[in-house]
């Protein structure tokens, strides 16, 4: 008989105390780790929204100083040291080529060097086509994406004249950016983003469907 009681006493489970206890801990656990990754992507979408102002900020300050805007300066060679004067159509108050271009000579790439030249941008302020890599050359936003400026309207009847754009910015964080800078719709407002194309235009994500957490967007925003 004592032997069957000790056997009883041996195989009894956990108590409710000790289940609530752990079931205490597991939450408090998952609430930091919620916390903390809430905290990583508003640090994420801070970054790539002070991309954007800043991108803007040093294009109006390039302009107010030489009455030009960055890679569309006729005379960027004469007043910057090394700079490079775009092909086409300097002059004419538009940004020239994609945002996205990979072609040394468009205005939309030589416009970093100009910055750069300027004082404005940190980077690489040589002749980018001779750059032993254009995708190393040209800036990067937090998320490893280019950040690029264009005067083509990325999205037909969106209004504008200069369009700043980031590209590998994953849902979540394009939904945070667009929410604090504009009015949260992806297809509507000042800022908007969806799927990137070759010629500059996006594709944008309808404002009646949840963008996909793990799709990485590109984002623009107009000034």
């Amino acid at each position: 008989m004592k032997n069957y009681r000790l056997a009883r006493h041996q195989q009894s489970g956990f108590t409710l105390v000790e289940i609530a206890i752990v079931l205490v801990i597991i939450g408090l656990l998952l609430g930091g780790v919620l916390k903390g990754q809430e905290l990583i992507n508003s640090a994420k979408s801070k970054a790539v929204i002070s991309d954007f102002r800043n991108t803007a900020t040093m294009i109006a300050a390039y302009q107010d100083r030489f009455r030009a805007l960055p890679g569309d300066d006729a005379n960027a060679a004469k007043h910057l040291s090394g700079a490079v004067n775009a092909t086409g159509t300097p002059g004419d108050g538009l940004i020239g080529g994609v945002w996205n271009s990979s072609t040394a000579t468009d205005e939309s790439v030589l416009l970093w060097q100009h910055l750069r030249l300027a004082g404005l941008a940190a980077g690489d302020t040589t002749d980018p086509a001779s750059a032993a890599s254009l995708t190393d050359w040209l800036p990067r936003n937090t998320e490893g994406g280019r950040i690029g400026v264009q005067s083509t309207v990325p999205v037909a009847g969106w209004p504008g004249r200069l369009f700043v754009c980031q590209s590998n910015i994953s849902g979540r964080i394009a939904q945070q950016v667009d929410t604090t800078m504009d009015d949260g719709s992806s297809d509507k407002g000042s800022v908007r983003f969806g799927i990137s194309n070759s010629d500059g235009t996006i594709t944008p994500v309808a404002s009646s469907s949840a963008p996909a957490e793990s799709t990485l967007y590109t984002i623009c925003a107009s000034f």
